[in-house]
């Protein structure tokens, strides 16, 4: 009889933890079932469902073309394989802004046609109206703030935000407002290493970091760009772990050569 180890499973209390002890969270993205699995089996803390599905298995050049179908279907092929991380999906753009009532009918058609287990949501002051309205239907809510890449056209940039002092005051306002409203978490992007360890040493709840230092709580990159396998996108904040394009490439030219030579499927690799 096989012994089933049970897996537990990170729960936002478990993050909380996690900053009061000093210990960092591992965050990734995932967007379709094998990844995911791939991604939860090595250990990683929160799988997070990006919009930035729409510039990685997409095409796009921004954020903004993706929908709340697109994302419960990316979103739902994840959950079906973590089985330890917490997964995060990110309410795409035009559906939470504005208008707080759309906000929450967002979410719970992520929660329950996905089976998330958390939304996010980029911005400050701005949303709160719509974060609290979600947190109220007892959905937990991760925040975003810094480079906003949903706002991408109001900035005209991805270039590090907050270095000046008023868009930093706004910053550290931002981030005690959404942890008051009871997020459970923010992500900070490209923003200066000092204001994040201020930002992340300011608040109980943790800080994810993608491009703002060493002091944020957890960090967070695209698998797509950690691997290696989008090759395009070299900021300086990411660490390449992979050469997967390459190893991809070389793959499928010796599939492509093998297929013309004849040399596959041999005699052994038939019926």
């Amino acid at each position: 009889m096989s012994v089933h180890k049970e897996v537990k499973r990170i729960t936002t209390h478990i993050l909380q933890e996690m900053k009061s002890r000093g210990e960092k969270i591992a965050m990734l993205t995932a967007y379709d079932y094998s990844m995911a699995a791939i991604v939860d089996e090595a250990g990683v803390d929160i799988i997070l469902v990006g919009d930035s599905a729409s510039n990685v298995m997409a095409g796009h050049e921004t954020t903004l073309p993706i929908t709340l179908d697109q994302m419960i279907y990316h979103a739902s092929s994840v959950v079906r394989a973590a089985k330890r991380a917490l997964v995060v999906v990110d309410l795409p753009f035009g559906s939470y802004q504005g208008n707080s009532k759309e906000a929450l009918n967002s979410a719970i058609r992520i929660m329950k046609e996905a089976g998330a287990h958390s939304v996010k949501m980029e911005g400050g002051v701005e949303i709160a109206e719509s974060v609290s309205r979600i947190l109220t239907a007892g959905i937990p809510v991760m925040g975003h703030l810094g480079l906003t890449p949903q706002s991408i056209y109001k900035f005209g940039t991805y270039t590090v935000r907050a270095r000046h002092e008023a868009e930093a005051q706004k910053l550290r306002e931002d981030a005690l407002k959404l942890q008051e409203l009871g997020c459970f978490g923010i992500v900070l992007e490209k923003i200066p290493a000092t204001l994040a360890k201020e930002v992340s040493e300011s608040l109980n709840i943790p800080t994810i970091g993608i491009g703002a230092g060493r002091h944020c709580d957890g960090q967070v990159l695209v698998i797509h760009d950690m691997l290696g396998i989008n090759k395009a996108f070299k900021p300086r904040f990411l660490r390449q772990y992979a050469n997967l394009s390459e190893a991809m490439n070389g793959a499928i030219k010796n599939y492509v050569s093998d297929v013309k030579a004849k040399s596959f499927p041999d005699e052994t690799e038939q019926y």
